[in-house]
């Protein structure tokens, strides 16, 4: 049985991580998403908003919130048996996307995923981590720190007073892809912030600008990362807990003309290949020369019968054969997503240019 994709949503209070939920949920395209909230005190605004949403594919019993505490803190006795809940179901969702509280630290939460009941039915797809663009430029890290210190205070379980500074580390360095959100506000500040966040970020994340959380779902989902499998590589800081209940800023009252218009995507049509994993090297490298966020497609191999499935996140490349190619025609077709303003004609041409030889312009 395939194991059900988790998309973990983490990020400071107000930075936009209901925004982008509410978006994933609308433009769900008919999959089944079950949403595990953190929240705990009698706030619960996040639930009362994303309840609210009249969603078709969001009914009551999709939202869960789990009000014990602050998720990293209560994975044994709360966050788990949520999630065996959830996959004990009769129809059990498609994908399980999980919204953070602000201070709750991402690492402890993959690592849950490695426990006996989890471990074979369930992966973590991709941690999302949501920044808001303006604060991180300010250096603040979050748009109102007052209200953040006035949750603390107001929290009995506090253990540690951990700096936003080093939160805000643990968040980026445990990220697949971290989501810059209010683009808007930042405007010309844009494209330096993106680049010093990609620094800061490991080797291939993907950092992205956005308004109101619009990213086409298929940048965000099905990202594939298997994350519970690499915590090596998402260093922690520290192992110490902190507390913080989370709502969002009302960023929603900007005018928002352009959500979707900042991405594109767009169908390539090419001669059928020779050799796959060369094919799949030269889409890597096409990939990181252009910063396209999704590639994916079909494609026949010359004398194979078989058809060959690609999908890139990132520089990350997957090819496999899954089925006879029956009546379809010979050749590929690919899909490529990314930012506005991609250079089609030069992505277009490398496609089709299925030399197995890399060409270095």
């Amino acid at each position: 049985m395939p194991k059900i994709p988790a998309t973990i949503v983490t990020g400071f209070l107000g930075a936009g991580k209901t925004t982008l939920i509410r978006h994933l949920l609308q433009n769900a395209g008919g999959r089944r998403i079950a949403l595990i909230i953190n929240e705990f005190g009698d706030l619960g605004v996040d639930g009362g908003i994303l309840k609210g949403c009249g969603i078709e594919s969001c009914s009551d019993d999709d939202v869960v919130e789990l009000s014990n505490g602050c998720i990293c803190c209560t994975v044994a006795d709360d966050f788990i048996p949520t999630m065996e809940a959830l996959l004990a179901r009769e129809t059990p969702p498609d994908h399980i996307v999980i919204e953070t509280s602000g201070l709750a630290l991402p690492q402890p939460l993959v690592r849950a995923f490695n426990w006996p009941g989890l471990k074979t039915r369930v992966t973590v797809d991709g941690v999302v981590t949501v920044l808001d663009g303006p604060a991180v430029a300010a250096g603040t890290f979050a748009a109102d720190v007052a209200r953040i210190d006035a949750q603390r205070a107001a929290d009995d379980g506090l253990d540690h007073e951990t700096p936003l500074s080093e939160l805000y580390a643990d968040q980026v360095a445990c990220a697949d892809m971290i989501v810059v959100g209010k683009a808007d506000l930042l405007g010309a500040e844009t494209d330096a912030l993106v680049a010093r966040i990609r620094s800061e970020a490991r080797h291939g994340v993907q950092v992205v600008p956005a308004t109101m959380g619009a990213l086409p779902v298929e940048v965000v989902l099905g990202r594939g990362q298997g994350a519970e499998d690499d915590l090596a590589a998402r260093h922690e800081l520290h192992h110490h807990h902190d507390h913080d209940e989370d709502d969002d800023h009302h960023h929603d009252d900007h005018a928002h003309e352009h959500g979707h218009d900042a991405f594109e995507s767009f169908t390539v049509e090419a001669p059928e290949i020779d050799d796959p994993a060369a094919f799949a090297a030269r889409i890597s490298e096409i990939i990181r020369d252009h910063g396209i966020l999704r590639l994916k497609g079909f494609a026949s191999v010359a004398g194979r019968p078989m058809r060959l499935t690609i999908q890139a996140v990132g520089p990350r490349v997957d090819h496999y054969f899954d089925r006879p190619l029956g009546s379809d025609a010979r050749g590929a077709r690919l899909v490529v997503i990314g930012q506005a303003g991609l250079d089609r004609a030069a992505i277009t041409q490398a496609l089709q240019q299925t030399a197995d030889a890399p060409t270095y312009a």
